[in-house]
């Protein structure tokens, strides 16, 4: 298939993750928010003990002293931040307000030149300009047209696009749940992999390194219950009922993901 086929796929693949009408209409809350405190914690932990990740290495050795960075999907600067003693300037693009105003807060105090830009890549590309290296990091499951989003990627990049994402949608951990309370399969793709042939059908030399996740995705039962009341459009009353079934079910402790990180130059 070529690029424009698999980028289709892609979308299709995407959107069968859409939770049933029926049931989102029960929801307490809007199953698809992430609260800004996970977000936050994990940037400020990389930047209190640096996890030497491939994706850092990869945009390191690609950013010179002083360059130019764009950090897109930047959250707090889980990405970015970690480099500051290599960044000239930070561009930062993300949809929420609250983010970019965190990262700011943290730019500020670490010395490090920010812009940020409020809105959707690729929509608001034209007000960032061509930096030395890209990132991306867990924000392609977002995604629908993923063609798009790489080659807005690629035109901003002098020397490297650097992407990181779970191997698989980071949803699926909830699989056996769903079937159990609401009697749904969910999807199995797309995957990283899928990524991965968009990207090289795209033209781009895609070279790919996977490692485990450097983080359990909860700290307690407790914690994945309630993640999954919030998921699965299930009331927060009911976590002690999802946290048995999660022991019957085998699924504590849970596996580490497996995180992918993709460039090119």
């Amino acid at each position: 298939m070529d690029a424009e086929e698999l980028a289709a796929k892609w979308r299709e693949r995407l959107e069968s993750w859409a939770i049933p009408e029926e049931i989102l209409a029960q929801a307490p809350v809007d199953p698809w928010t992430y609260p800004l405190a996970q977000f936050t914690s994990r940037t400020d932990r990389v930047l209190a003990a640096p996890d030497d990740s491939p994706t850092t290495a990869r945009v390191a050795e690609a950013l010179p002293d002083g360059g130019t960075l764009l950090d897109v999907g930047s959250g707090p600067g889980a990405s970015s931040l970690p480099l500051r003693d290599r960044i000239g300037h930070l561009w930062a693009v993300d949809l929420s307000a609250e983010m970019l105003q965190e990262l700011s807060a943290r730019a500020d105090k670490l010395g490090v030149p920010v812009t940020t830009v409020e809105g959707r890549w690729p929509d608001v590309a034209a007000q960032v300009p061509e930096v030395d290296v890209v990132v991306s990091a867990h924000v392609v499951y977002n995604v629908p047209d993923i063609a798009e989003f790489l080659r807005a990627l690629d035109a901003r990049a002098r020397r490297r696009v650097v992407l990181e994402l779970p191997h698989r949608h980071p949803m699926s951990w909830l699989e056996p749940l769903w079937k159990h309370f609401h009697g749904v399969t969910r999807p199995v793709r797309p995957v990283a992999e899928d990524c991965v042939a968009v990207a090289a059908a795209l033209g781009f030399a895609v070279r790919v390194e996977e490692r485990e996740a450097p983080l359990e995705r909860f700290d307690s039962l407790q914690h994945l219950a309630a993640s999954a009341c919030h998921r699965i459009c299930l009331d927060p009353s009911r976590a002690d009922e999802v946290a048995r079934t999660a022991l019957e079910m085998g699924m504590w402790p849970l596996p580490r993901d497996r995180w992918a990180t993709l460039w090119w130059e």
